[in-house]
C-alpha cells in the first residue's frame, strides 16, 4: 500500500496487545464481529458471513440516531491471521449506496502485538472518505475494547 493516498481512498493503522490469530478472528468471526462492528452508538444486531474466497457477507449496524444501515460483500482473499481482502458496499439509501470498495487488512504481529492496517480504495469522493474515517475509527475503538475484554479473560 502506498504512502500517499487518492481522494477515495482510506488507511487506518490500529495496534492490538493481542496475537493476530485473535485479532484476525474479530473480521472472521460473527460472534466477534457483532460486539465490535459500528461506530459508537451503533449496534450490530444481524452478521451472516460465508467466510471462504468468494463468500458473501451481510451486516446490518443501527442506532436510535441514524436506523438501520445494511452493508455486505464478497471475501476476494484469506491468508489466515495476515492478510484479509473484501469487497465492501452500502446499501441502506445513503449517499454511497451501491458504490463497492475494496478493503484490504494486514495483521502483523510483533512480540505479541498485533498491528492492524486497514486499507478502503475505491470510496466515492473525499468527503465520504472523511465521513467513513470517522466511522471506521469509532469501530475500531469498540474493537480495541471488546478485544481487550476478551484477552482479559483468556489471560485469567
Amino acid at each position: 500500500m502506498s504512502a500517499q493516498l487518492a481522494d477515495n481512498e482510506l488507511l487506518i493503522t490500529r495496534t492490538f496487545d493481542a496475537p493476530a490469530s485473535l485479532v484476525f478472528s474479530m473480521w472472521s468471526d460473527p460472534e466477534h464481529f457483532k460486539n465490535w462492528m459500528g461506530p459508537e452508538t451503533f449496534d450490530c444486531p444481524v452478521v451472516e458471513m460465508d467466510f471462504r474466497v468468494g463468500g458473501a457477507y451481510r451486516a446490518m449496524i443501527r442506532s436510535d440516531e441514524h436506523g438501520e444501515n445494511w452493508f455486505g460483500g464478497v471475501y476476494k482473499e484469506i491468508e489466515r491471521y495476515s492478510r484479509l481482502v473484501f469487497t465492501f458496499i452500502w446499501d441502506s439509501g445513503g449517499p454511497s449506496d451501491g458504490v463497492e470498495t475494496t478493503v484490504t487488512i494486514l495483521f502483523r504481529e510483533t512480540g505479541g502485538k498485533t498491528e492492524q492496517i486497514f486499507h478502503q480504495a475505491g470510496i466515492l469522493n473525499a468527503d465520504r472518505r472523511d465521513s467513513q474515517f470517522g466511522g471506521w475509527s469509532s469501530a475500531f475503538e469498540k474493537e480495541h475494547a471488546y478485544l481487550m475484554q476478551f484477552v482479559k479473560v483468556e489471560k485469567e
